[in-house]
């Protein structure tokens, strides 16, 4: 084996030190406290970053950020083939040179438990202080960005969406796979040469979850969420087409977004080729609009439609939308997984495949009221019997019975349909 040297971080070195930073990542469970980002940005603009070197190949690095009188070791990255050999110690070692000549007294270094270079730290002379607790907040929005953000009507998500998404294991690993993973990882998807989405579709029928997989993306992305909604629009002095074209100039001044346009069939439906139709100029302002959205980084679109096949077809033309992805009902294992969501504990007392069968046509919508209307009726009869009878399986057919199903036969045939025509991912 080759033996290794140390010098300076060189912007050239960029691709290998991502390279290290994910088998380092994958490698430890709890993840790093300092986000590749800002590691990066530090090693770029002087940290200092100090790498270990074999022939050509990057075998390991280190990188601090300094504040004053004190520092902060933000990574200590090693190659899984050359661990064990004293490199770790010998760039923190480089390192704590470099810090002295800027006056560093103290440096420390904040690491999850057996992460990558702890040994090497240890071995330098660090040492675990305990009884310490890391407490944070992650500001998304400046001042400004904050008050257009209010004015747009938009928020923060809360964290936790994508997780609660219950079932619906099909269409959520589809969007994790083609949209948030991308966006959530771009350094390592350009290294890959993939393209992070700037714009997608998702179609199915009303109530399956296009919303909420929309803001869930938002929340795991931690983006700004803002729903612009067609009739809202219209309703403006000045008209559809020059309020869209308004709110998109408003939005280019949010350094990140999801941009979410429900039942966009409004607002891009076909068009009939007359001139008098009133919907032909709002179809072209938005189709001018979206590439112009699609040039910056960090903004998504997403746009979602009951009806794909109503939609003007240079609405769908690729180039200007990703992917278009359908989100349908929910089979057996979703629905289970929703009855369990929202009937919460009484799941445990109840015959839950009963309840699946039942609600063979119902969408996470209506499987959501059935479950409040099941509980309902039972907190009603307590009322009135004080029998102390929680819910039962019985209250909830009951009220699955007393519920119409948003989905019907010929939604669910001319959803096959559209798949067979429209999909693209």
């Amino acid at each position: 084996m080759p033996t290794w040297r140390l010098r300076d971080f060189h912007d050239d070195d960029l691709d290998q030190a991502i390279q290290i930073w994910d088998q380092n990542r994958q490698a430890d469970d709890a993840g790093a406290v300092f986000p590749v980002s800002e590691v990066m940005a530090a090693a770029r603009n002087c940290g200092p970053a100090v790498v270990a070197v074999a022939g050509n190949d990057m075998v390991g690095m280190a990188v601090a950020q300094v504040q004053g009188e004190r520092a902060w070791i933000t990574l200590v990255a090693l190659s899984a083939a050359w661990r064990d050999r004293g490199i770790g110690s010998a760039l923190i070692g480089e390192l704590e040179r470099r810090l002295r000549a800027q006056d560093v007294r103290r440096i420390g270094a904040l690491l999850t438990p057996g992460a990558t270079g702890t040994t090497a730290l240890e071995n330098s002379g660090y040492r675990a202080r305990t009884g310490l607790v890391l407490y944070e907040k992650v500001e998304h929005l400046g001042a400004g960005e904050a008050g257009l953000l209010a004015e747009l009507g938009g928020r923060l998500q809360p964290s936790g969406l994508w997780r609660a998404l219950a079932g619906m294991e099909r269409e959520k690993d589809a969007i994790e796979r083609r949209i948030v993973l991308p966006l959530a990882e771009p350094a390592l998807a350009d290294r890959y040469g993939v393209a992070p989405p700037k714009a997608v579709i998702l179609f199915g029928p009303p109530g399956t979850g296009k919303t909420s997989f929309a803001k869930a993306v938002a929340s795991r992305l931690e983006w700004p969420f803002v729903e612009l909604f067609p009739s809202r629009l219209a309703a403006g002095a000045e008209g559809l087409a020059a309020s869209l074209r308004d709110t998109f100039a408003e939005l280019a001044e949010l350094e990140t977004v999801v941009l979410f346009i429900d039942e966009v069939e409004e607002i891009a439906g076909a068009r009939s080729g007359l001139a008098v139709d009133p919907g032909h100029g709002v179809t072209n302002e938005l189709l001018k609009l979206i590439p112009g959205f699609r040039d910056h980084d960090e903004r998504l679109l997403i746009c979602a439609t009951n009806s794909v096949r109503s939609l003007d077809q240079a609405f769908l033309r690729p180039g200007r939308f990703d992917y278009v992805i359908p989100v349908g009902p929910p089979d057996p294992a979703a629905r289970e997984a929703i009855w369990r969501r929202y009937l919460g504990p009484a799941a445990d007392r109840v015959e839950l495949h009963r309840l699946v069968a039942a609600s063979e046509m119902f969408t996470p919508a209506d499987i959501e009221f059935a479950a409040r209307k099941g509980a309902q009726a039972a907190f009603e009869r307590e009322i009135t019997d004080r029998r102390g009878t929680p819910a039962g399986t019985e209250d909830y057919l009951a009220a699955v019975a007393d519920t119409r199903p948003t989905l019907t036969a010929q939604a669910l045939t001319e959803f096959e349909e559209d798949i067979e025509r429209h999909v693209r991912m």
